[in-house]
């Protein structure tokens, strides 16, 4: 009996411990929530992060509400250095990240220059969303410290279909470590891939172009306003915790649905997976 009870009593303690290793959503890690409704880009999470449009983006139907339509061009939004995002002083590091968004590209194919959904960081440094000649690509680098040269997963989209995607990174720690860095598409994990810890990073962020060095999958960046986006960005989400399945699946929840009435409805046959999971 008492054997049985320290087994009990250890699986409920293994179990703790397991969730608070992988922690979910934390709605005390929210770092920025721009639903872009309007011109105003607002900041809903109360951090006060309001963005600064750039160009002269539309106001469209979004995946939920209103969404800002960005020219492929010139538009795009700035948004301002914040110690929960890209500037820390303690801890050293950031362990956990979810970004996600809803897009919808006009024309997914173009292979001239990246169309970036959103960047943070700089050439050493960051993270990014975006599209590129028919794939969608999530990133994320850390060349210092440990040396995380970084990782691209990325699906095939389509062009004027609305998809959510998102970045995890998931209880990381300063060096790399096996599945730690995450793809998530319309509420599915999609990739997993070697990651670590994300150090602060002060160079500018964006929603719709580059705002200063970035790093994608096949060059670094040096330079400011360029790689615009051409199409629609809906619900962008900065948090510092690792969001779970039924996390993203609820932010998700306009390309999910299985309605077929729902004209935000996408299969998953929609979306080919160009990485598998490790």
């Amino acid at each position: 009996m008492v054997k049985h009870r320290f087994i009990f009593l250890l699986s409920v303690l293994l179990t703790i411990i397991a969730a608070a290793t992988y922690a979910a959503k934390d709605e005390a890690t929210i770092e920025g929530e721009w639903s872009l409704e309007d011109l105003d880009v607002a900041d809903t999470s109360g951090k006060g992060l309001d963005g600064t449009v750039v160009g002269d983006p539309e106001i469209v139907d979004g995946a939920v509400g209103s969404a800002l339509l960005f020219d492929g061009i010139d538009d795009g939004v700035h948004l301002p250095n914040d110690v929960g995002i890209n500037t820390i002083a303690q801890p050293d590091f950031y362990s956990d990240r979810t970004i996600a968004c809803y897009f919808n590209c006009t024309d997914v194919d173009i292979a001239d220059h990246k169309q970036t959904i959103y960047e943070e960081g700089g050439a050493t440094r960051g993270f990014n969303l975006y599209v590129f000649d028919g794939e969608v690509y999530v990133g994320a680098w850390n060349r210092a410290e440990y040396n995380w040269d970084g990782a691209w997963p990325s699906v095939s989209v389509e062009s004027g279909v609305w998809y959510h995607v998102a970045l995890v990174l998931r209880d990381t720690k300063n060096e790399v470590e096996s599945d730690k860095f995450e793809m998530w598409v319309n509420g599915e994990r999609v990739a997993s891939e070697d990651g670590g810890a994300m150090y602060g990073h002060g160079a500018a962020i964006a929603i719709g172009k580059v705002n200063g060095d970035t790093v994608f999958h096949d060059e670094v960046i040096s330079g400011t306003d360029v790689h615009y986006f051409g199409g629609s960005v809906d619900e962008l989400i900065v948090y510092n915790s690792a969001f779970d399945k039924a996390d993203l699946a609820a932010h998700a929840k306009a390309v999910v649905s299985v309605e077929p009435q729902d004209k935000f409805t996408t299969t998953w046959a929609a979306i080919k997976a160009q990485r598998t999971l490790q």
